[in-house]
């Protein structure tokens, strides 16, 4: 019997020229005066009618596990990063959709008359957010102001979605992980002790009268949060224009990762073991570099605000396409009831399937990544 690899082509790299974000959006003077992207593919040996792209807004994926299997089975899949790969500062959701249509185009370039998005983990709201864009453009203004210039050409059609570990957003993510026992957003030590997760006062299982209190410090949070981002913003532009460069600056989010859920396995239960997909969750949530750590204004507005138009579920209501929803059980971060908003975001349209222990990444479970192989490729040779 062959190999999986002998199936497959050679990996290959497809360096990809996009249009030009915001000035200043990168330090590297090639990347301003050329910006790329990179993506590393496989082709089937025997040529297909269809290929897959997986994308996160800011993970590398070039190395992504379903690459390789996916060719295996007859579905050519590029790994693509966005010109924010490894940096989220300056992040903008609607140049990161515009990068993924470059490589969208790239595809149906090379051939393939059908191309499915895999969003994998934080790409699924990514996915969702491309999709409703490239059936009619609504992100037209950027919620800091000036316009995205996101055009229909940017955004080629795509036939489907696979979403596997699916996040519904970076929006989502922060409002159900940041920390409300933060007291003091300069001193990420000040903290009031009955909603800390991690002190001495409180202690899983929680009750409904704490976690009712706990989601509740966690909007006012960050309310307080997006109120002074706004403020600022106004304050910058005063001082320097609104279209300058200078007018934003980086700011610093401390402790972005507290959920209850992590430490409580009767809250949304599933597999997981207690904990989080980086490990120990306080030290996550106390580390120098976590999710949202470091963030630009107007970069916080388009990810992490309640205001992102980045929405998964929201933005997959908009769209029409088939979607694939594959639910890894034993996953630390996605849980019943963000499956349960996917279904609800594509009635009729969605299928669901249980991948049973599978973790946030599949790690170390070779088994797992083969089963989540054979159904993306028999739903993209469906399309």
């Amino acid at each position: 019997m062959s190999s999986p690899r002998s199936n497959t082509g050679e990996l290959r790299l497809a360096a990809i020229d996009v249009k030009p974000g915001a000035v200043m959006e990168s330090q590297s003077g090639l990347q301003m005066l050329r910006p790329r992207i990179w993506g590393a593919w496989r082709e089937p040996v025997a040529r297909s009618r269809v290929a897959a792209i997986v994308m996160h807004p800011a993970s590398n994926f070039m190395g992504h596990y379903l690459i390789e299997p996916l060719a295996a089975r007859g579905v050519a899949c590029m790994g693509l990063n966005s010109r924010y790969a490894g940096n989220d500062t300056v992040l903008l959701m609607e140049r990161v959709i515009q990068d993924l249509g470059a490589g969208v185009a790239y595809l149906r370039e090379q051939g393939y008359a059908k191309v499915l998005l895999i969003g994998n983990s934080g790409g699924a709201a990514l996915s969702s957010f491309y999709a409703a864009q490239s059936q009619g453009i609504t992100a037209s203004e950027f919620l800091h102001g000036g316009p995205t210039h996101l055009v229909p050409v940017d955004l080629p059609p795509v036939d489907g979605l696979a979403l596997c570990a699916a996040h519904e957003g970076r929006s989502r993510l922060l409002a159900r992980w940041i920390d409300p026992a933060v007291i003091d957003e300069q001193d990420p030590l000040a903290s009031d002790p009955s909603l800390d997760l991690y002190g001495s006062a409180v202690s899983p299982p929680y009750d409904a009268v704490f976690l009712q209190r706990f989601m509740q410090g966690q909007a006012a949070r960050l309310a307080r949060i997006e109120a002074w981002v706004g403020q600022r913003l106004a304050t910058l532009r005063a001082a320097y224009g609104a279209g300058s460069p200078a007018a934003d600056q980086v700011f610093t989010l401390h402790r972005t990762h507290a959920d209850p859920r992590c430490l409580d396995l009767s809250l949304d239960a599933n597999d997981r073991a207690v904990g989080s997909v980086w490990g120990d969750p306080k030290i996550v949530n106390a580390s120098a570099y976590a999710m949202g750590r470091v963030s630009s204004l107007t970069g916080f507005l388009s990810q992490w605000s309640s205001r992102s138009p980045a929405d998964g579920p929201a933005n997959l209501t908009r769209c029409t396409h088939p979607v694939l929803l594959l639910n890894y059980t034993a996953d630390q971060s996605t849980f019943p009831s963000t499956r349960d908003a996917w279904i609800a975001a594509a009635p009729g349209r969605l299928r669901s399937i249980d991948i049973r222990g599978g973790n946030h990444y599949l790690a170390g479970q070779p088994a797992l990544v083969d089963q989540v192989a054979d159904h993306i490729a028999e739903f993209a040779q469906s399309l």
